[in-house]
């Protein structure tokens, strides 16, 4: 048994099945977020004949226009639900004809512009009450009525429940009114209570050592009411303070969480993937294993009551918290049926474990990792490495995994690289030296790997589909007591250049200093959709996602070279479907989703069991939210957001005539 697992008695329960009744109830699909469906209407036969159905457009939703909306509807008895704009609006429309029927918002004036984040990734909804459910860039839980729009006047206050509320560091104050907390990600409702996370601003460089705790909270779904607080950040009664020397526990804040939560229904268990405790990158002020940052956490719904959790990071100093949803699934393992949850990373692992008991399916082993030398840290000794399946991205630095389409080409990337520090995974950040080291050139960045839009997994097979980027990043480090009372924060000094850029004929002169000539430093593919077989922990396949970028195509240092194709660096939303697997190429918006912005506006349908594109379907823009498909008037759609540099967000509904 792994330390601090609790176990308990062993339910029989339904299979993790994905969507029913052709609706799409959860911003995953199901609660256990397989963003699957049973639909086979749109198939491969078909698919070539998709078409445009309607497009509900976003331009005025928000003081100015939205390019990069992140949103997932949800599809409730013929209705779309989504959020619209940062403010945001809720915003209900006929599912068959793009009609709005109703919206809301609310003004909250100083506390909207304070707010961290407005970027809204989906809301909830309670098949009780018939109630939508979203929560405010200021950090407020709306409770509205499904048909009508308006606040459930028995929920809160007026149908508002402020998030502020509650909240309780153990030794430092707490002002609501400065914009330190939000969510990006919708709650999740189940059982009558609505479950709810936070996200707090970037930690890379925190002003002070003390921030809030990043606790998750239950509240009833009918009347609003705190029914339990679970403290991702132990208190000092409470399993788990232990891990955090000279007692850090008390001023450490975050170990939030910010991605989408996953649960299952019938156990009444609900899933939680946190972040890394503040700060991201230097952790000499919370020295010890740190729980519960960056682990995956199942509570019983109802009460808050921790049944299991299972760390994936051990004292994280790279801004490798858990980006995702997980993903539950039903396999089968050596004749065993396993009741599993997998769990993708930013640094491109897939820890499958029993769900019930948090026990890995496939042993998960600790294995020795390089150790930091930056003053007054202390990085773990082990981190856990599961043994299946096989990473699913590019891992750790060395100078083979450098681009090398000409000798040029690789003697400029040697050039670079050898600036700073190189090694395996968890290779710690170190201290910027201007006439030495630079930093530590790590991979996956901490972005990943796998980010927001995490896995899809089809119930039928067992296979998870996740799709992944290769991008570097530079984690130096300095002392500045001028920004931070924190002994270290990350400095960019390690990216700027000195001298001359790494190019023999100065085809390009690079923005990007981690850019040999102006391209890409690692080799590719540098986005790719994998295909895992849970029930065997082997890869099934893997496919470049998207063709080559075209400032690689046309870049006149590689004349002549034939190029594999690449796939583009950028985050991509997928969908599983009875018979296709669709996937887009992100939202080619630079920052947006983690990649430089090189994602294209196609949609692709791909065969599930191979990889093979059976079509290519261009969209209006770039994809930016994640497809959905749903059944009405007997006739299937698949909606997704799209948006571009330049072209304001909006919904695009497909189907075939």
């Amino acid at each position: 048994m792994l330390p601090g697992v609790l176990l308990c008695m062993a339910v029989p329960i339904a299979g993790q099945s994905g969507t029913t009744n052709g609706e799409w109830r959860f911003w995953g699909g199901d609660g256990g977020t397989t963003r699957y469906s049973p639909l086979d209407q749109i198939n491969r036969d078909n698919v070539k004949d998709l078409e445009i159905a309607w497009r509900w457009k976003m331009d005025n939703f928000g003081p100015a226009p939205t390019f990069n909306s992140e949103g997932t509807p949800l599809m409730v008895n013929g209705v779309l639900y989504f959020a619209a704009g940062p403010r945001p609006h809720v915003v209900a429309i006929d599912a068959a004809t793009g009609e709005t029927l109703w919206m809301w918002r609310l003004d909250e004036g100083e506390r909207f512009l304070r707010a961290p984040w407005h970027n809204k990734r989906g809301l909830a909804y309670w098949s009780e009450g018939d109630r939508i459910f979203a929560i405010t860039s200021g950090y407020q839980l709306v409770g509205l009525d499904a048909k009508t729009g308006k606040p459930a006047a028995d929920f809160g206050t007026d149908g508002i429940v402020d998030l502020y509320e509650g909240i309780a560091h153990p030794t430092q104050p707490l002002i609501p009114e400065d914009g330190l907390i939000g969510s990006s990600s919708p709650p999740i409702v189940s059982h009558g209570v609505v479950v709810v996370g936070m996200s707090l601003q970037p930690g890379c460089c925190p002003r002070t050592k003390s921030t809030v705790p990043g606790d998750v909270r239950g509240y009833d779904a009918r009347t609003g009411k705190r029914l339990w607080t679970f403290h991702t950040i132990p208190r000092s009664d409470e399993f788990g303070t232990d891990t955090w020397e000279n007692d850090s526990w008390t001023y450490t804040g975050s170990a939030a969480v910010w991605a989408p939560m996953a649960v299952d229904e019938e156990l009444g268990y609900v899933y939680l993937p946190t972040d890394t405790p503040t700060g991201d990158y230097y952790g000499g002020p919370r020295l010890g294993d740190n729980l519960f940052g960056n682990s995956l956490v199942c509570l019983d719904i109802r009460t808050g009551e921790r049944i299991w959790h299972f760390q994936l990071t051990h004292h994280e100093v790279w801004d490798y918290d858990i980006p995702s949803a997980p993903n539950l699934i039903d396999i089968t393992v050596d004749g065993r049926k396993i009741k599993a949850v997998a769990q993708v990373s930013k640094q491109a692992f897939a820890y499958v474990l029993d769900r019930i008991t948090g026990e890995p399916v496939w042993p998960i082993v600790e294995r020795p990792v390089p150790q930091s030398d930056v003053p007054g840290e202390r990085t773990s000794l082990t981190q856990p490495f599961p043994t299946k399946p096989a990473a699913f991205d590019r891992q750790g630095v060395t100078l083979d995994d450098l681009i090398d389409f000409t000798p040029e080409i690789k003697a400029a990337a040697i050039q670079i690289a050898e600036r700073y520090r190189m090694g395996p995974l968890y290779t710690p950040p170190s201290i910027y030296d201007p006439n030495g080291t630079r930093g530590t050139l790590v991979l996956p960045n901490n972005t990943g790997g796998a980010n927001w839009p995490g896995a899809a997994v089809d119930p039928e097979t067992g296979i998870l589909y996740v799709s992944s980027t290769t991008k570097e990043i530079v984690l130096a480090l300095t002392h500045d007591p001028e920004r931070s009372e924190v002994a270290y924060i990350r400095t960019m000094e390690g990216l700027r250049l000195t001298g001359p850029p790494p190019s023999q004929d100065a085809f390009v002169v690079p923005t990007d200093p981690l850019r040999p000539l102006g391209l890409p430093l690692f080799k590719p593919p540098w986005g790719r959709i994998t295909a895992i077989d849970l029930n065997s922990g082997e890869h099934v396949w893997m496919i470049p996602n998207g063709d080559t970028p075209d400032d690689v195509e046309n870049h006149p240092a590689l004349k002549g070279v034939n190029l594999p194709k690449t796939g583009k660096p950028d985050k991509a939303g997928m969908l599983v479907t009875k018979t296709l697997l669709f996937a887009g190429e992100g939202s080619g918006i630079a920052g947006a989703s983690g990649g430089p912005g090189t994602g294209g506006p196609l949609l692709r349908a791909l065969d599930k069991g191979t990889g093979e594109v059976i079509h290519e379907y261009e969209l209006p823009a770039n994809q930016s939210g994640h497809p959905i498909t749903y059944l009405v008037g007997d006739k299937q759609y698949i909606v997704l957001g799209v948006g571009a540099r330049g072209v304001p967000a909006e919904l695009v509904a497909l189907t075939v005539e």
